[in-house]
């Protein structure tokens, strides 16, 4: 059953108990149940109407207004508890408590309505201490991060939150691919399933699976960003579309696409590697290798050294459609070796 029909039909219960009580209300104290049942369906239709009215009105919202209420009434009642208007008569002094505590309670509501967390940390210490002895905010991941499988290994580092939530949804989709017949999904999911087990069993992870499984009519990276978006919770994905969908939602989005770029190794004119050289190049002479991230190496001259790792010296690199090309000659060949650090590469 969609959340939609669940809450029309929940609507219409409470109109249809509202008439029932009003009828038996009717009933018992003037003999009229038809009076009291047109009386109890218009006061359920009106509940009904502010419950409307009130849909964009969140859980947060309420009790932000609410803390902002009690605030201006505190100070509303240190005002009058001054008696400023000991020496007024009782009207004048009910219209003007009256008015000052309606007044306070509107300003303290709207105030703390546009305040977000940080400012209530003015008012009360503790919440700025809380938030800080929090490590990171949660982490809503996504299926594909999960199948991935270096988030475990991420988290085992400490570099991530060790508070991840997994939707109900992300769950469902993981059984359903380990259920399918095609055989590269059905292991795709039971690699996703296995990653969750290890990081349940994790004592550095805290994972929770979230039990909001959302419109099921929706497509799933809307529902993942929505979920994020409920639980202030930052988005992590490999998926570049989802980020950009996220980030126009005001949603954090923690990309592993971009930490993988972000950690490539930078190579530059002058260093000095260790190659594994796997192949032949275009020219007679060259031969090809790998840097971890898929760069790959043209090495001049160092046909006869195929299969075997050798030392080159980077001496250029070109930047092409299909990504980043780098040249590089065997230290051998007289290339000048840089004055830093040999690295290692593979």
């Amino acid at each position: 059953m969609t959340p939609l029909l669940t809450f029309n039909l929940l609507r219409v219960l409470f109109v249809t108990f509202s008439a029932t009580i009003g009828g038996l209300v009717g009933d018992a104290l003037h003999d009229t149940p038809l009076f009291g049942v047109m009386v109890g369906i218009v006061f359920g239709l009106l509940v009904v109407l502010a419950d409307r009215l009130l849909k964009g009105f969140s859980l947060r919202a309420f009790s932000s207004a609410t803390f902002g209420l009690l605030l201006g009434l505190f100070f509303a009642n240190l005002l009058m508890a001054s008696e400023i208007l000991r020496y007024q008569s009782e009207v004048t002094q009910w219209a003007v408590r009256l008015v000052v505590y309606c007044t306070f309670g509107y300003l303290g509501m709207m105030l703390a309505m546009r305040s977000n967390r940080d400012e209530f940390s003015l008012i009360i210490p503790y919440v700025r201490f809380a938030r800080e002895m929090t490590q990171h905010e949660p982490l809503v991941v996504d299926t594909n991060v999960i199948i991935d499988g270096r988030i475990a290994d991420l988290c085992a580092t400490g570099f991530l939150s060790r508070s991840l939530i997994v939707p109900r949804f992300v769950l469902g989709e993981l059984q359903t691919l380990a259920d399918s017949r095609d055989p590269i999904k059905r292991e795709r999911g039971r690699r996703g399933l296995d990653i969750l087990n290890q990081l349940q069993r994790s004592r550095d992870v805290d994972l929770t699976i979230h039990e909001s499984t959302g419109d099921a009519e929706t497509e799933t990276d809307a529902r993942l960003v929505r979920v994020a978006k409920v639980l202030q919770a930052r988005l992590l994905t490999n998926d570049a579309a989802l980020g950009q969908v996220a980030r126009l939602q005001q949603v954090p989005v923690l990309n592993l696409a971009d930490l993988a770029r972000a950690l490539r190794p930078v190579v530059v004119a002058g260093d000095e590697l260790q190659l594994p050289l796997v192949k032949e190049g275009r020219d007679a002479h060259q031969a090809v290798g790998y840097l971890p991230d898929g760069t790959m190496i043209v090495v001049n001259h160092a046909r006869a050294l195929l299969g075997s790792t050798a030392t080159v010296v980077v001496s250029s690199a070109l930047q092409t459609a299909a990504g980043r090309l780098i040249f590089a000659e065997l230290k051998e060949n007289g290339a000048v070796p840089r004055l830093a650090p040999m690295r290692s590469v593979g």
